[in-house]
């Protein structure tokens, strides 16, 4: 394989990466993932400043439905929850694991309100003519443009170290030299390699955010927890509206799942 611009790029963020990776301790990491947080919020200022200010504008007013891309279209957005693996390992690491029920809801909905608003600008601004990632519909020579992708680039920095951190954490609990420094490092480095390669080997980066969506995001984020809560708390197996809110999110998240994975598989298959 030829090593060219973009396999270099990519080549190169990993070596940024790694280093954080190397951090076990979880305070450490909240201080970085917190400049992901940031990132996101200067992301969606600086969308909503090209559309306003820098007369790109919201003038796509006519709405023309795909149902066919919906699975699709739900699989994304369900991909945007991924990071809920994450949050049993920041409760136990928390000093007052009272407020963690707070720091769900703030989470969610902040991320919900993030990305939702991401999506209505990018279909006002630019329509069906939207592309995967919305930085590469914008203007390239305007300077929010720059500091729109300059954002995008370094948010993946600050977030991949936390959200592996459950994974690194399991694979190590499972090793015999699980206090092993050298061996944590080479299990972090195996981690970062294999999402490299994977990287530049399969190149349809919006089907398979679908794809992850659907099987995996919606697996840990609405089916598993709805099922381990029922199967934990007696109160909720019985009938009421706590009851029928679950079983609506199961059905849903079912359905998601099922569809969303099959129909992003297809069209992975289909453009290879």
């Amino acid at each position: 394989m030829k090593i060219r611009g973009k396999q270099a790029f990519v080549m190169l963020t990993s070596l940024i990466v790694l280093p954080t990776t190397w951090l076990k301790s979880l305070a450490l990491l909240a201080y970085v993932s917190a400049g992901g947080v940031l990132a996101s919020f200067i992301l969606v200022i600086c969308i909503f400043w090209v559309g306003a200010v820098d007369k790109v504008g919201f003038h796509e007013n006519d709405l023309d439905l795909n149902w066919r891309g919906m699975p699709i279209a739900i699989s994304m957005f369900a991909f945007c929850y991924c990071g809920h693996a994450v949050f049993p390992t920041l409760c136990s690491s928390m000093k007052d694991r009272s407020k963690f029920s707070k720091v769900l809801l703030v989470c969610f909905i902040t991320s919900t309100i993030n990305y939702g608003s991401m999506a209505v600008m990018g279909y006002l601004m630019f329509g069906e003519h939207l592309k995967s990632q919305v930085t590469l519909n914008l203007p390239i020579k305007k300077m929010t443009t720059k500091i729109a992708i300059y954002t995008t680039l370094i948010n993946p920095l600050t977030k991949y170290a936390i959200i592996t951190a459950p994974i690194t954490t399991a694979i190590e609990e499972t090793s015999l030299f699980c206090n092993s420094r050298s061996l944590s490092i080479l299990i972090r480095t195996a981690l970062v390699s294999s999402t490299v390669i994977v990287a530049l080997t399969i190149p349809f980066f919006g089907y398979v955010m679908a794809f992850i969506g659907s099987f995996l995001s919606v697996t840990a984020s609405m089916l598993l927890p709805c099922l381990c809560y029922l199967k934990l708390n007696n109160a909720a197996r019985k009938m009421g509206l706590e009851l029928i809110i679950i079983v609506a999110i199961l059905v849903a998240g079912l359905f998601i799942g099922v569809v969303g994975t099959f129909t992003s598989i297809k069209q992975i298959v289909k453009h290879l």
